[in-house]
């Protein structure tokens, strides 16, 4: 098979899909999740999201920012609020890159690629996503707001964001922390023997514990998203000392009561984990093809 052979739309949708799915049967203090739901969604929010996503990241003939927007319209027509905006800014540019006719046969050079090549179009797509979405604690800001007509390439609007929204810092430094911390950790866990919603929940742990989430510190406060970065890490001193697993689910459970009770949703944290399993999924279809 070619170098560079791009993913198969079928391949790219599924590994979207399964992405979503996966990360919702995860144990995510906090968050949404099988165990538990809250933040006023459901479960069936969230695949039903994960579905409409699959089908419009997919697409190769529909460029980046207009797939956002797309994908974006649909599931808020659908199920009535916003369930998956950072997953779909996150998964879109992975999308992209696998799906694209490369010389490349790695996701992350492929990805640079596709960061590089952002488009004021594509900002201008993605700001009335955004509006549309309309994330909590947004408000304004005094640089490249999304009320107004974007006057720079998306990459360079989501540079003078990234310092308070890390899924815009995943944007101008090359999902740094989907490749140093959401894959290796994905691929460490199975590697362990870890289920696959084990290691998921261990992915998104090490994202709560790595870094204050974004989410909760523009809803609520730097304050309040460095005591849960403190929490997680603690919890994960607990759980590695405990051995059997409902000792650790009750541990995480009780964590996320506590986060729900207070209305403190670690989104930033859940929307990096999709992003992270979809990496390492097309990560393995692209060696696959070149192997074949």
């Amino acid at each position: 098979m070619a170098e560079g052979r791009p993913c198969s739309e079928k391949s790219v949708r599924d590994a979207i899909e399964q992405a979503c799915l996966r990360e919702l049967e995860a144990l995510k203090p906090g968050n949404v999740h099988v165990y538990a739901e809250g933040h006023d969604m459901t479960v069936e929010d969230f695949r039903t999201s994960a579905t409409i996503a699959a089908a419009h990241l997919s697409r190769r003939d529909v460029p980046l920012g207009e797939k956002i927007l797309i994908a974006v319209e649909s599931t808020v027509a659908k199920v009535g609020c916003n369930t998956n905006l950072g997953i779909v800014l996150l998964c879109t540019p992975l999308a992209q890159a696998a799906l694209a006719a490369d010389e490349e046969k790695t996701l992350l050079p492929r990805l640079c690629r596709v960061l590089c090549a952002l488009s004021i179009d594509d900002a201008r797509f993605v700001y009335k996503a955004i509006r549309i979405a309309s994330p909590a604690g947004l408000g304004e800001s005094p640089e490249h707001d999304v009320a107004d007509d974007p006057t720079v390439d998306l990459r360079e609007a989501m540079k003078a964001a990234a310092e308070r929204d890390r899924i815009a810092f995943q944007y101008t430094h090359g999902f740094e922390d989907v490749f140093t911390i959401g894959v290796p950790r994905w691929r460490e866990a199975l590697s362990k023997g870890m289920r696959e919603e084990e290691a998921a929940a261990h992915v998104y742990l090490g994202f709560l514990s790595s870094f204050p989430d974004s989410h909760i510190e523009r809803k609520y406060s730097a304050g309040a998203a460095e005591e849960v970065r403190n929490r997680a890490m603690k919890l994960e001193i607990t759980l590695s000392s405990l051995s059997g697993p409902e000792a650790k689910k009750a541990e995480m459970l009780k964590f996320d009561s506590d986060l729900k009770e207070r209305g403190l949703n670690p989104g930033a944290s859940a929307d990096l984990t999709v992003a992270s399993l979809l990496a390492t999924k097309l990560e393995d279809i692209l060696a696959h093809s070149i192997s074949t």
